[in-house]
């Protein structure tokens, strides 16, 4: 009999670790996914956005619309989502999101578009090279507003990175003679400098904001939830853009456009259609990566996007890449690493002293 029990018990355990295996190997497959997706996403769709405008694009509502309106995307994870809570819990709800997670998300998806609307304005105007770096300001930003919306203390670190991403954004305006394209004003430039940067501080205020909705939300933040709520920022930040379309009349010109685009009228649709494929994979990316790492992780690999971006804006484009440049890119990177560097050293520091809790307990 206890020989039996034995076996029985060896078999239990020897199907826990299979799980667990399985479970491990799962995790990994999903991660190296989301980073796939981040990797094409956050490189292609900016370098898309920007043949649409080169090639004879001039839409500005149409190229606000094409970033989010790839929304039903998000679906397909929401349905294995479902469909694995079914397998628990036969009388799973098909939403976890509540009534003012969903207000919340609506005001933010307002936002996004308005977003998408200064970001796409900045792109019309600005190469690749230099939209990419400016935007990547928001970080100085985003540890500015938290200071104020999330009470995030700031730390020597994190002043040290709002410092060199400022002064790297100001030798990058005064690089403008070097930098602007060929047939376009100063004028122009600026005005897509300035909006490029109002796109970067919009979006920086926009991330303390989320995060103060999941600290105000009495549910566990789930990677469904999240995925429901990104969904909800998805569909009114596109409808925010359609109603600027019908407004501008981009709909009646779309045909007229396509059929004069420099491409060709078939690529002018295939341009279209993978922008707004790939800017989804660069959001889905984003929060799955954060979801099953951490957003310091990701961060990081964010900030290795940036030179491969302006490599392939150098390639594609022939864009000029001077002096000015190469030392923007520098303090921007060298503000990243400043402030990852601090993020790393405060997760240490809140590790210690919980486990030194959990020791006192």
């Amino acid at each position: 009999m206890k020989e039996i029990e034995a076996q029985q018990h060896q078999g239990q355990e020897a199907q826990h670790e299979q799980e667990v295996q399985v479970s491990k190997t799962l995790r990994r497959v999903v991660l190296t996914v989301n980073f796939i997706m981040m990797f094409l996403g956050c490189t292609a769709s900016p370098l898309l956005l920007r043949l649409y405008f080169v090639r004879g694009g001039h839409r500005i509502w149409l190229s606000s619309w094409i970033q989010t309106a790839g929304f039903p995307i998000v679906f397909i994870p929401l349905i294995i989502s479902y469909y694995h809570r079914r397998k628990t819990d036969k009388h799973a709800k098909p939403y976890l999101i509540t009534q003012n997670l969903f207000l919340s998300s609506l005001g933010l998806g307002i936002l996004i578009g308005i977003d998408n609307l200064l970001y796409a304005y900045g792109v019309s105007y600005l190469p690749v090279s230099t939209s990419s770096i400016l935007i990547s300001t928001q970080l100085g930003f985003t540890a500015l507003f938290a200071f104020f919306i999330v009470k995030q203390k700031f730390t020597a670190c994190s002043i040290n990175a709002v410092a060199l991403l400022s002064f790297g954004a100001l030798i990058l305006g005064l690089n403008s003679d070097g930098d602007r394209p060929e047939g376009e004003s100063k004028g122009e430039y600026f005005e897509g400098f300035f909006m490029t940067l109002g796109a970067a501080i919009l979006y920086a205020f926009v991330l303390p904001v989320v995060e103060l909705t999941y600290t105000k939300a009495n549910q566990a933040i789930t990677y469904t939830l999240v995925m429901e709520m990104q969904l909800v920022m998805g569909v009114f930040a596109t409808a925010f853009c359609t109603v600027g379309m019908f407004i501008a009349k981009d709909f009646q010109v779309i045909p007229r456009e396509g059929k004069a685009f420099g491409l060709g009228e078939f690529n002018y649709y295939q341009v279209l259609v993978w922008s707004a494929i790939l800017w989804q994979f660069c959001f889905l990316g984003i929060v799955g990566a954060i979801h099953y790492t951490s957003a310091l992780v990701t961060g990081i690999f964010l900030m290795v996007l940036i030179p491969v971006t302006e490599v392939f804006a150098i390639i594609f484009f022939h864009e000029v890449f001077n002096s000015g440049k190469g030392v923007s890119l520098a303090l921007f990177l060298w503000g990243f690493v400043s402030y990852f560097y601090g993020e790393l050293k405060a997760n240490k520091k809140k590790k210690k002293k919980k486990k030194q809790q959990q020791l006192a307990v």
